[in-house]
């Protein structure tokens, strides 16, 4: 890794503005960057956390093992956020499995190492922990959000998800199978279908294959209060 990778990344996360030159040089020699192929697993639910790690790019899903065997979507997750900081002063224990929806780059940095620029560096450490904070509320609003509405509605919402949240583009490559984008909001893969279908006949998208268009998003967010 260069010297100075972590001072001038693109990519990096806004809080590495806070550390020291030395600090960075804790970092940076204790981190190594990789690429990683669609579909592979980067954490497994009740592994060791030997590690933290930053997603620079691309997409990943968190989810956890549900009852039947079937994954429950916790979120995904969009570059420039950290996997990982929820074990990182609990129980070193991964609850969560990790496996990346694209291409992704990402960097492995030792738990420790991290841990000691938290210590040392008290700003940092409030941006870390207001990350955690975010990302806690967010899944809480939407599992209540979900959990209060109907199939519509949760399809409707999905949908806003990402055009709004995910890609901030009405015009976007489903990154999900129809059976995750179910367990996405907790619901069968039939029932997906079905709203899809419906919101395609309504003329509220336009569905070809993985890619999807939003035509009329106000109609959906109607769908996702009323739903």
């Amino acid at each position: 890794m260069k010297l100075n990778s972590c001072k001038l990344c693109k990519e990096r996360f806004c809080a590495i503005s806070l550390l020291s030159d030395q600090q960075l040089k804790q970092l940076q020699y204790n981190c190594q960057e990789t690429e990683l192929q669609k579909n592979h697993h980067i954490y497994h639910q009740g592994s060791l956390a030997p590690q933290i790690v930053y997603l620079r790019t691309g997409l990943v899903l968190e989810y956890i093992k549900g009852n039947g065997g079937r994954d429950q979507i916790v979120q995904i997750v969009k570059s420039r956020s950290y996997l990982g900081l929820h074990s990182l002063f609990g129980d070193r224990i991964n609850h969560y499995s990790y496996k990346a929806l694209s291409n992704i780059k990402v960097c492995y940095i030792d738990v420790e190492t991290f841990k000691n620029l938290v210590k040392q560096n008290g700003d940092f450490g409030y941006e870390m922990l207001v990350s955690i904070s975010k990302d806690s509320l967010n899944s809480h609003h939407r599992f209540r959000s979900i959990n209060a509405k109907q199939t519509f509605g949760k399809v409707a919402d999905a949908l806003l998800y990402f055009g709004n949240v995910i890609f901030e583009d009405n015009n976007f490559n489903l990154p999900l199978t129809r059976d995750e984008f179910g367990s996405l909001v907790g619901i069968t893969r039939e029932s997906t279908i079905r709203a899809l279908t419906k919101f395609q006949n309504e003329g509220f998208v336009k569905i070809a294959g993985s890619q999807i268009s939003i035509l009329q998003p106000e109609q959906l967010e109607k769908i996702s209060r009323t739903g």
